[in-house]
């Protein structure tokens, strides 16, 4: 099956592995490509000074990603430290388009981090 990038209008293959559908929605339900997504989420970021990102370990190391994988970025340094309900506190820090940028992430059972630009 084939759909249009609402926004780069490029006609893409979805994959037929029955685990992902290919495509990302936007708010009004049309589809964009994984690529697109990437871009889209950087100019999110650029304009709102926040970010929902994935804190992943590839390769032993720490990396900060989108949902489809497409934005991918290297926090120089992750400290792991303690909470009282989480029990554990992953803060990372960044840098995207030569900004410092601080992440957080609260315990081992979710991946979620919440991302926000320095003042």
């Amino acid at each position: 099956m084939t759909f249009t990038c609402t926004v780069c209008k490029q006609s893409v293959q979805t994959p037929d592995n029955g685990f992902t559908t290919g495509y990302g929605l936007d708010r009004r339900n049309r589809k964009v490509c994984y690529p697109c997504c990437g871009e889209r989420d950087k100019a999110d970021m650029r304009r709102t000074g926040r970010a929902t990102l994935y804190l992943t370990k590839k390769d032993k190391e720490h990396v900060l990603t989108n949902w489809p994988g497409t934005l991918n970025i290297e926090p120089y340094h992750v400290r792991i430290g303690h909470h009282n309900i989480a029990r554990v506190r992953y803060d990372v820090w960044f840098t995207f388009e030569s900004q410092e940028w601080h992440g957080v992430t609260y315990g081992d059972n979710t991946q979620l981090c919440h991302c926000r630009r320095k003042a």
